[in-house]
């Protein structure tokens, strides 16, 4: 015996499409010159944590001079300022106590004046320690580039202790989460300048084995992304402590607090945003932070070893199959309440666990792709589940709208048990035969009998559901319905006999069309109608199930519809049924007959019409 082929699981298709979709989206991030949209949202994640997470207390070993705007108005000096006002800064440091001098300013072009020059080189090698900044660039020529060093002048090589580069990195969005680690130039490594501070101030070996993952500093790894570091930001701008440079020039500064520099890192940097060295962090992106101010976050951060961590790529991609995993277990779940619990607490689980992982251990979790992977790992199952259900919901209801009015279906569907569908009602039973088909199709081709019994089907059963009706069955040329369930009727009796007459109706228009279409016209109807308690619901076996009527009050209706050819009348009713109709219908009583299945004679009414009905619509006999 062939094996019957495996139902198609749309739900395993969604979630292993998703997990699919999701993990290329995150190679596709690692490939460079390439940013994803997870990734932009990824950075926005980290920004959350890092503000979640709240300014720390700065260290109190690093202060910026500044150069503001109140140094600017109070000195009256356009950029760049003379190298010998820079001198007596340097000077008043020194005279401070300051430890390690850091300065944020490029000194490639030489002063006007030499000599001030000369007085700045003079202050920087009075000082304990003193480092400067250098450039490295790329110059495009024809089809290559050209590297570029862009360093001190010869008057402050013997003045500085060491150099450093001092690039930003700004991620896609702008933001600056990072400084670069190291450069190279003609062989020669050249670090970052926060990482030249803090070995003088620390007083360690510079740093080794740069990779694309770690640089070793201070007896530790130091994290990297490529070349970049991330900074721990101490908080947003003017996080750190700082001195107007105006102010540490004319002693003001040192006069306040003659330790303000006193054992000290000391950095000299703009934070005016007239020389455009401001940038937004993941604490300030509205209200940018100075370049030098970021630069002590690094420092700090170097010194303190306190160092952000990435996960790494294949710890992003296990996480992801994680979640799919348990999306696909949670989606198992038949109980819609508690797929949503389930999700809401695996969700805000691995949340607060990011969280506290970060606050703890400063390691930063891959967030948006596992939690879109469980977001959509579940909802997309349940979403199909829905829609299955809804597309069952309407098979179901074109199902039953070929034999009840669809309004009937709609209370139908809504009915949570179907079982309650079973029951003994009180309802009004139809038979309709037409009469002399038999003769009729045996004349016919059994695609002319089928042209001619379609039509008339489909007609009747319009009629039958237009006054609330349900269509039990068709046995051939004979149609079976009933009115009062499965949406209860009071007035089903009247309701079956209006829908009687309207059926006739329709048989003339259709004899018409045929006529017309020079098809067979010799066509009547007889029908029978019953009013009385009988048992209504599904019928069949798990394959074939049926909604339909049992009882004898059911067969009285047939045997009525059987009289019809006696007494030659188009639509005859019972007792029961003449009882409730009688005020709205015109009848006469054909007789008392012992039908089958039948002890005693029941009495048989014809209908004529409504009441008042012209002697056009009434009723007439046709020849036996």
């Amino acid at each position: 015996m062939e094996n019957e082929p495996k139902p198609f699981n749309l739900r395993l298709v969604l979630l292993l499409g998703t997990v699919v979709a999701l993990l290329l989206i995150q190679i596709a991030a690692l490939l460079p010159n390439i940013t994803t949209p997870v990734e932009r949202i990824e950075y926005s994640t980290r920004d959350v944590l890092m503000r979640l997470r709240g300014a720390q207390e700065p260290s109190d070993n690093i202060v910026i001079v500044e150069i503001d705007d109140f140094s600017f108005n109070w000195t009256g000096y356009q950029w760049p300022w003379p190298r010998s006002y820079f001198a007596e800064i340097a000077n008043q440091v020194n005279q401070g106590g300051g430890k390690v001098i850091g300065v944020d300013i490029f000194l490639s072009e030489p002063d006007e004046d030499p000599a001030n020059d000369l007085a700045f080189a003079k202050a920087l090698e009075n000082a304990p320690a003193a480092v400067g900044v250098v450039q490295i660039f790329e110059s495009p020529v024809d089809t290559f580039s050209i590297s570029t060093l862009l360093q001190a002048q010869p008057a402050y090589k013997n003045a500085l202790d060491a150099n450093g580069i001092t690039a930003f990195t700004r991620d896609e969005d702008a933001i600056v989460r990072s400084v670069q680690a190291y450069d190279i130039y003609k062989d020669k490594i050249y670090y970052h300048w926060a990482f030249e501070v803090a070995r003088l101030y620390l007083d360690v070996e510079p740093p080794t084995q740069p990779t694309d993952t770690s640089i070793q500093f201070n007896g530790q790894a130091v994290p990297l992304r490529g070349k970049q570091v991330l900074v721990n930001f101490a908080g947003p701008s003017q996080t750190y402590t700082t001195y107007r440079a105006a102010d540490v020039h004319d002693g003001i500064t040192l006069e306040e607090n003659p330790d303000a520099f006193r054992g000290k890192i000391v950095l000299i940097g703009a934070t005016t945003v007239t020389l455009q060295d401001m940038y937004p962090t993941p604490f300030s992106t509205q209200i940018p932070t100075a370049g030098v101010e970021i630069v002590a976050s690094t420092i700090d951060t170097l010194i303190t070893g306190q160092y952000l961590t990435e996960a790494p790529p294949w710890v992003a991609l296990a996480m992801t199959i994680a979640a799919a995993l348990v999306a696909a277990f949670i989606s198992r779940s038949n109980r819609p309440t508690m797929t949503i619990v389930l999700l809401i607490l695996v969700m805000g689980g691995y949340a607060i666990g990011g969280i506290i992982l970060f606050l703890r251990q400063r390691y930063i979790l891959p967030f948006v792709v596992p939690q879109v992977m469980l977001f959509l790992g579940i909802v997309l199952p349940t979403l199909e589940q829905a829609v299955s259900q809804e597309l069952e919901k309407r098979r179901v209801r074109n199902l039953f709208s070929r034999f009840i009015s669809p309004e009937m279906v709609d209370q139908m569907m809504s009915t949570q048990d179907l079982n309650s569908l079973n029951k003994r009602s009180d309802i009004s039973i139809i038979f309709s035969d037409i009469r002399g088909f038999t003769t009729l199709s045996e004349k016919l081709a059994p695609e002319d009998v089928v042209a001619l019994l379609n039509p008339y089907l489909e007609a009747m059963s319009k009629v039958i559901y237009k006054h609330g009706g349900t269509v039990d069955k068709y046995e051939g040329d004979a149609i079976i319905a009933f009115f009062g369930e499965p949406v209860p009727f009071k007035d089903h009796a009247i309701r079956a006999l209006r829908a009687s007459l309207d059926m006739r109706i329709a048989l003339e228009e259709l004899k018409q069309q045929w006529e017309k279409d020079g098809r067979p016209t010799q066509i009547e109807m007889g029908i029978g109608i019953n009013s009385g308690d009988v048992f209504v619901g599904l019928l069949g076996s798990a394959q074939r199930i049926n909604y339909t009527v049992i009882g004898d009050n059911a067969n009285l209706a047939s045997r009525l519809q059987d009289l019809t050819k006696t007494y030659a009348w188009p639509i005859l009713i019972s007792e029961s049924t003449y009882q409730q109709i009688k005020d709205e219908f015109d009848t006469e009583f054909a007789d008392a007959v012992t039908v089958k299945g039948k002890t005693k004679p029941v009495n048989v009414y014809k209908v004529i019409g409504r009441k008042g009905a012209p002697k056009s619509e009434q009723l007439q006999s046709w020849q036996k």
